[in-house]
């Protein structure tokens, strides 16, 4: 699955009477090696920068978020709201993120936690 630009993966989701299996074995482009998540932020707009190497993995398991994504060429705002929708942002992507009610986004990296990492400048 592609937006305009920005790749999203569509994760396989097994449903059947005991509920929903969406899995998430294989399927990006990187190693996992940070992961976090992001609650009780309805309403509100964080990110708003761009990595010198980490690429991450967003996705979105209640609720809706919007993510606004800029690479210095394309711009465009993707709406996650199904669990089994997988935004892959990459190092040059500047991204903020825009929490509908009781969101949760789920962030997966393929770095630990570096602070010289962000670059909070746009261009």
């Amino acid at each position: 699955m592609m937006t305009a630009h920005f790749p999203i993966i569509a994760l396989p989701n097994v449903v059947d009477a005991r509920g929903n299996l969406t899995i998430l074995d294989r399927a990006l482009p990187f190693d996992v090696v940070r992961a976090f998540w992001i609650m009780s932020a309805d309403g509100q707009t964080r990110g708003g920068h761009r990595h010198r190497q980490t690429r991450q993995a967003l996705i979105a398991m209640a609720g809706w978020v919007d993510i606004f994504m800029d690479d210095s060429t394309h711009q465009e705002v993707i709406r996650l709201r199904e669990p089994n929708q997988c935004l892959l942002v990459e190092p040059k992507d500047w991204h903020t993120m825009t929490f509908g009610p009781s969101s949760i986004l789920l962030v997966l990296a393929s770095r630990h936690y570096d602070r010289d990492d962000y670059i909070d400048a746009r261009y």
